[in-house]
């Protein structure tokens, strides 16, 4: 209908256009308007029949997708079903799947764990000197890896864990860098290794491990000790790595693994422990040295007198060269004196004789008395020097006491290890100076006693 009013409206402007331009007739516009009616109508009855067409199409599409919509409804339903089922069946494998993650967590937990122990162990063993670092490479990538390791890592595991084992329990000999006293290196030193115990050069000196950790060098290194043991083990120590192979021989073996031989090298010689005890000590030396040089003069003069004085109760005839033979030479002198005159003259000779015998012991009973007043003296110095560095520093850092309680130790110390041999050899000079007076004066009675027979 549009489409005739809209035709009409054409040939109202067609007409127009004519009578302004006198191009068509009327008959020919009439003629026009009963063709492009009949021509709509025409369209018009297409379009219905493609209507009805397409409406019986979509019918049937309509009844195709009620269909496929039932049949898509029962597949829902088969779905949820089988939906639930799985359900119920994930979470029973989700609960299997956590017991066993949880059984190889565990195992890669403890697989991390011995790697990295198995490592600082190398890191610290003898081993290291010989043998090379790609074992520590592997043990660092398992100890430090994420994933779960697999068998060849776990055999890996295993076979690095045998070998040190196996290394642990032999006694090789290889060269090596050491680091002498001095600090410098020495390359291609003939090592021998004894286990993971101790090593030792071609002298029989004893040698440490060092880890890397503790050079701070990125590596390892043998370090010869600054200070040997004693030489009873440098002695076995060095016949051991002499010895030629099937030769049973002792060796020193430090269990600790480098423990007592740092302590070895830690502890103070006796000159070092000496010069703890600070001037008190070296005083109580120098007295027990003085006090020993006068005790030894003392002892030989003694023992020459004594055996001269037996020499002379040998003889008749007196010898001035001796105490009593200077007391017989008193009574031979005086031959026609009395007896109390005789006896005055030798108790005069007895005294007169007596005190070079008895010289210089006095002294030394004074030396082996100060002596332990010296080292009480030290100790009190000593601690006080104590008290002075907890006052200032507390009582957190026990080296800082170690000076003042090391004073007053060893000056205790040396005050008795002076006076202890100064008392004895006081007691033994003093015997041997009153068995000589004895002597004298029982000659000197026996003398009296024939003057007074006659």
């Amino acid at each position: 209908m549009k489409k005739l009013i809209f035709s009409l409206l054409t040939l109202g402007l067609m007409a127009t256009g004519a009578q302004a331009q006198n191009t068509a007739s009327l008959d020919q516009l009439l003629k026009e308007v009963r063709q492009a009616a009949s021509e709509s109508s025409k369209e018009n009855q297409q379009r219905i029949n493609e209507f009805k067409q397409q409406r019986n199409q979509q019918s049937q599409l309509l009844s195709q997708a009620r269909a496929q919509l039932q049949a898509l409804e029962a597949r829902t339903e088969e779905l949820k079903t089988e939906f639930d089922e799985n359900e119920i069946m994930l979470a029973d494998l989700e609960t299997t799947l956590a017991e066993r993650s949880g059984n190889l967590g565990e195992m890669q937990g403890t697989v991390k764990v011995l790697a990295s122990d198995l490592r600082s162990a190398i890191l610290e063993s003898l081993t290291s000197a010989e043998l090379d670092s790609a074992r520590l490479e592997f043990l660092n990538t398992l100890a430090s890896q994420s994933k779960m390791p697999n068998i060849k890592d776990l055999r890996e595991l295993w076979y690095a864990l045998q070998h040190e084992i196996v290394e642990e329990g032999k006694i090789s000999k290889f060269n090596a860098r050491v680091r002498n006293e001095s600090g410098e290196i020495e390359t291609n030193v003939p090592v021998t290794r004894v286990g993971v115990f101790n090593a030792f050069d071609d002298q029989g000196n004893f040698l440490v491990w060092r880890s890397a950790d503790e050079t701070g060098t990125g590596e390892g290194e043998l370090q010869r000790l600054l200070k040997q043991p004693s030489s009873k083990f440098s002695s076995m120590a060095k016949n051991f790595v002499n010895a030629g192979e099937g030769e049973l021989v002792q060796t020193p073996v430090d269990y600790t693994r480098g423990t007592i031989l740092q302590l070895v090298v830690q502890t103070p010689s006796v000159k070092e422990k000496v010069k703890q005890g600070g001037v008190v000590g070296y005083v109580i030396l120098a007295l027990g040295a003085l006090g020993l040089i006068l005790a030894l003069i003392k002892f030989f003069m003694l023992l020459s007198s004594g055996s001269k004085i037996k020499s002379q109760l040998k003889k008749k005839q007196p010898n001035q060269n001796n105490a009593l033979g200077r007391i017989m030479t008193v009574y031979t002198d005086n031959p026609d004196v009395d007896v109390e005159t005789m006896e005055l003259k030798l108790d005069e000779a007895i005294i007169r004789e007596t005190g070079p015998l008895e010289s210089g012991l006095s002294f030394i009973k004074v030396l082996y008395v100060i002596a332990p007043l010296l080292g009480l003296l030290g100790t009190v110095v000593g601690m006080i020097q104590t008290f002075q560095m907890i006052t200032l520093m507390g009582t957190g850092d026990p080296k800082s006491m170690a000076g003042g309680i090391s004073m007053a130790l060893v000056t205790t110390v040396l005050g008795l290890v002076v006076a202890i041999p100064l008392t004895v050899l006081h007691s033994i000079l003093h015997s041997m100076a009153r068995k000589q007076t004895h002597i004298l004066e029982e000659q000197s009675a026996g003398i009296v006693a024939n003057m007074a027979e006659k």
